[in-house]
């Protein structure tokens, strides 16, 4: 074979059809989801009355970052992103923690409950949480908090009411239980990837079930712990709904209660607004970049052992 023919081959296979439809569907996908980004922040950069006197589809006469620096300041978004920090970083650790103990569980062992707790964990992620909102209204506001929660976290409960209503605590242990399910059911699938020869070994050595599922199990898990942390960070971050029903203070909602409060009555300046998402956004952002490597190891890896 010719070097002429072998060039004229692979240049056949760069252009085949197949690959040609696919590179074009990847354009079109990330058009789709960055069109809408851009245009927020070109919306963001323009002066809410050019907006008004030429119209949101409109050439800008003038750009600049004061919707940013305004709503900075007038949504409070340092504050509020402490506020929802401190509801995130305890129940992405939480939910994690106890997921991966449960899948520890019974992914590594068999015993005859095995597969009816994990589809019991599972089986919450079926239950629509607007479900709940009635009784589970009613049993924040008739449960106090256990002196042994309250001890480690006295500093997050300012004007304490004694109850779980309208305490950082409650908004955690409700996304701690929304969120242990669907990672429990991520992490046993991955656990059970990994052979159990591992288990034996580590047995044989004289290491203890604890030593196992902290020395030998979790390191290998980083992958999946890193997705779902990245996930969960991202669910729990942008939730509203929670908090809204279970919070009466303000001052302690997360950064999309900053958001809806730069709505008004009558008019909304959906310039600044769209510069106060795209500030709340940051904080995700950076966490999917500094977890992207896992992330992504965490969501093919999985699938192709066995």
């Amino acid at each position: 074979m010719t070097a002429a023919t072998m060039v004229t081959g692979r240049a056949h296979r760069r252009i085949r059809p197949q690959r040609v439809l696919l590179h074009a569907f990847l354009i079109v996908t990330a058009a789709l989801w960055l069109i809408p980004i851009l245009y927020a922040f070109y919306t963001a950069l323009r002066p809410v009355s050019d907006t008004i006197q030429h119209g949101y589809v409109s050439l800008p006469s003038a750009l600049n970052f004061n919707n940013f620096i305004n709503v900075w300041s007038l949504a409070e978004i340092p504050y509020y992103y402490l506020n929802t920090l401190i509801v995130v970083v305890p129940g992405v650790i939480l939910a994690l923690f106890l997921a991966s103990l449960v899948a520890f569980a019974v992914s590594r062992f068999s015993f005859r409950f095995n597969v009816a707790l994990l589809m019991m964990f599972t089986a919450g992620n079926l239950l629509p949480p607007q479900v709940i909102i009635v009784p589970l209204y009613w049993l924040y506001l008739a449960i106090p908090i256990p002196e042994i929660i309250k001890l480690p976290f006295v500093g997050m409960f300012p004007s304490d009411n004694g109850l779980l209503y309208d305490q950082y605590i409650g908004i955690i242990l409700i996304h701690v239980v929304f969120q242990t399910g669907f990672c429990t059911f991520v992490l046993s699938n991955y656990m059970r990837t990994i052979s159990k020869e591992l288990n034996e070994a580590a047995l044989v050595d004289g290491a203890g079930v604890w030593t196992i599922y902290r020395k030998v199990i979790l390191p290998l898990c980083t992958p999946a712990l890193a997705a779902l942390a990245t996930l969960e960070f991202t669910w729990i971050y942008n939730d509203f709904f929670w908090a809204l029903l279970l919070m009466e203070s303000g001052a302690k909602r997360p950064i999309t209660s900053a958001l809806n409060n730069l709505q008004g009555s009558f008019f909304t300046n959906y310039n600044l607004l769209a510069a106060g998402a795209l500030l709340a956004a940051i904080p995700t952002v950076i966490v999917f970049l500094a977890l992207q490597r896992q992330f992504v190891r965490g969501l093919t890896l999985g699938s192709t052992k066995g």
